[in-house]
């Protein structure tokens, strides 16, 4: 794992995803939750194998890592950390919330933060009562998406719309695939290593039709 902690974190903001690639929608996801709680520090934790995607479909956990720590290097309350990329086999949340309590201890408060479709699936998670007792669940989505408590207590969840959601890396991929620009849309740094590396240029272009949920 690396990421620094300031010794004084009491609130900790935990964003999981893919971030393939990471987008200002994230960003902007990150900055309104920390705001909303009064979140000391918000860390991203990109998935190492996302165990509800293909994996040949996901950009290498390496690429997205880079892109994620070029993307918060700005902005002093984020940072990224590796402990879902540096553990073998698929990435649970569950596991990602264990392992930063054991490295933190328990005077930090966790606020775990992802798309809020993936967390409308959440009773199918890994020991998902554990998730819900580690960590207060924050699920953002963009403007028009019904949001809907997927069963949990109202404590224990909240929903937030973020109008940057619009943007998605589906359509950042598709938008890659087919020579379309995407400045504006990823941070500039990200935008060089996406060309530098021919990131996304085999993208399937058909698959932008659904904005949400890229996390």
């Amino acid at each position: 794992m690396v990421y620094a902690l300031d010794p004084s974190t009491k609130r900790l903001g935990i964003m999981g995803g893919t971030f393939d690639p990471i987008h200002h929608g994230h960003l902007v996801a990150a900055s309104e939750v920390a705001h909303k709680f009064g979140l000391d520090q918000v860390v991203f934790v990109p998935t190492g194998q996302p165990w509800q995607k293909e994996v040949e479909h996901v950009t290498t956990a390496e690429h997205r890592y880079l892109m994620s720590v070029i993307a918060t290097a700005s902005d002093e309350r984020f940072e990224v950390s590796r402990v879902d990329i540096d553990r073998p086999g698929p990435t649970f949340t569950v596991d990602t919330l264990r392992d930063l309590r054991k490295s933190l201890g328990n005077d930090v408060e966790f606020f775990f933060i992802t798309g809020a479709d993936a967390l409308s699936k959440i009773l199918t998670w890994r020991d998902h009562e554990e998730v819900v007792k580690m960590a207060h669940l924050v699920g953002v989505t963009r403007p028009g998406h019904k949001l809907i408590n997927p069963g949990l207590p109202a404590s224990a969840i909240t929903l937030i719309e973020i109008p940057a959601l619009a943007i998605s890396s589906t359509d950042v991929r598709a938008r890659v695939a087919l020579g379309e620009p995407i400045r504006y849309l990823v941070p500039e740094g990200v935008a060089f290593h996406i060309h530098k590396h021919g990131l996304y240029l085999d993208a399937d272009p058909s698959d932008r039709g659904n904005p949400q949920g890229d996390m």
